[in-house]
Formats: C-alpha cells, structure tokens, sequence
C-alpha cells in the first residue's frame, strides 16, 4: 500500500512524498521516498507555495493526483486551489496537467478551494470538495471558515459547480468541515470528515479543536450527520490526544483503514486506525 503525504521543510513549504507500507499490516514500512514527487510551481503559480495530497483515482490504468496548492496571501494567511498531476507509470512520477488550477475561485466558490473527494459512477466523476466560505478576524488574526460541498464532470479535468452544500456548520460555533472522504458500502454513501469550531483557540484546545465527523447518504448530495456514530476521538495521551483530523478511508480485503493526522493538524504525524464491525 502506497500512502502519499506532505510534510514541511524548514521554510515552512508543504511538499509531497511517499512511503510504502504492507497492506494487511500498515505498521510495517516498506519503504521511505526521500524526494517530492511534485515540483512547486512557478513563479506567481496557484501552487508556488507549497503542494499537499487530496486524492488519487485510478482511471485507465493511470493515476489521477489531486493536490492542493498553496499561495501565500497578504490580507488573509493564505489561498488555497486544487491541481491535476497524473501518472503513467503506477503513481511513481507524475507530471501536472497545467501551471493553473483545475479549480479555483469562482461565482459559486468565491474564496478558496481545499481538499476533495472523488467517486466515478456511471461515467460520471463526482467530487465533494472544501469551499471557504469566509474569513473572519478572530482575536486580531483572520480565520478560514469552510463547508463541503459537490461538483460533477466527465473528464475529471472540467468541473460543473453549481454551489451545492453537502455538509455545513451545524450552529454559529462551528466554522471548519474538512477533508471529506467518501465511499459507498451497501448502496449507502458514507462521508468521513474533520470539523472545528471558531474560537480562535482552536489550534491548541482539544475541545474546540478538529475531531472526527460522519454522514450518510443515499444520493451523494443530500446528507444526514452522524457524528455521535463515527467511533473514533482523541486518545488519553500520546500523538493523537490533543486532535484527530483529515481522515482518509483504505479498504484491503474485509478490512477498512482510517488513516489520520494527529496533534497539530500533523506535527505530531500521522496513524491509523481499523474499523470494527
């Protein structure tokens, strides 16, 4: 099993590389990629400033990466939007299908554009993605706000964005729905997530912090929340005691994979858990 990862170098630029690791056994490391696999952009590029993995789909035999490319912002910390690299030779090299952005700023996304997920049923790609809905300074320092929403194509590269809303805030204290994973089990769709509150303390209080969120579906765009259902919180102590956050979902045979960021969206690294039925 193949997980592709980003971490940070000393400039604080996200980049993004890869390890190997045994299917039925993801404690076991097979192999560490010292090098990024994805060059930064160029000069003045949506993805200059730092490139981080969203998403990988497997489409006539080649490997379909989407990434999240980062800019560095004045009013604001940061802008995000979402590139295309692909590969040809099983996911080793890849080569990005364009110096801009598959999706950026927009009508319907007016702000910024995060990480995605993406299914293709019948010919159609269906994605659901983060859509930055504001910034709001909150205690001197402007903060994200960002929901999740849906868009379809037929290329995977030319996105229809209609502006629906799969899954927003559940209250006025709630401001971060990230990361969505889905994957359908049993004709129902299911969506794993990561949401925070506003308070500006959110980076070091695990109360107001990114925990573990769960939704179900029938269609893919109308959603029920079920958080109290999603099984999995902070730990008691360790990497992940203070946040769990940006979940993706792995199936190998009867086993399904959560794998996780802990402590400091990151800094503490990244695990896994399994689910039990």
């Amino acid at each position: 099993l193949r997980i592709y990862f980003s971490t940070r170098n000393s400039k604080c630029v996200s980049l993004t590389t890869y390890i190997d690791v045994k299917a039925d056994n993801p404690k076991e490391i097979l192999y560490v990629h010292d090098k990024p696999i994805i060059e930064l952009g160029k000069l003045g590029c949506f993805d200059e400033s730092g490139i981080m993995p969203s998403c990988i789909i497997t489409y006539n035999h080649n490997k379909y990466f989407y990434y999240v490319g980062w800019n560095v912002g004045a009013s604001i910390r940061y802008r995000v939007s979402a590139g295309l690299a692909i590969s040809l030779d099983k996911g080793y090299t890849f080569t990005k299908i364009s110096d801009g952005p598959i999706l950026d700023r927009n009508i319907v996304d007016p702000y910024a554009i995060g990480n995605l997920s993406i299914l293709i049923e019948n010919n159609i790609w269906r994605m659901w993605y983060m859509s930055y809905s504001k910034w709001e300074v909150l205690n001197g320092m402007p903060e994200p706000f960002y929901n999740i929403k849906y868009a379809e194509s037929t290329d995977g590269i030319n996105w229809d964005r209609k502006g629906i809303v799969c899954i927003d805030f559940k209250n006025s204290e709630e401001a971060g729905l990230a990361r969505p994973c889905v994957f359908k089990k049993d004709g129902v769709y299911k969506m794993f997530y990561s949401f925070r509150t506003a308070a500006a303390n959110y980076r070091k209080d695990k109360n107001q912090s990114y925990k573990m969120g769960y939704a179900e579906s029938n269609d893919g765009i109308i959603w029920i929340r079920k958080d109290d259902e999603v099984g999995i919180g902070t730990s008691e102590n360790g990497w992940d005691s203070e946040m769990v956050a940006y979940p993706c979902i792995h199936k190998h045979n009867e086993k399904i994979y959560m794998f996780y960021n802990g402590n400091g969206f990151g800094r503490s690294g990244f695990g896994y858990a399994e689910l039990e039925f």
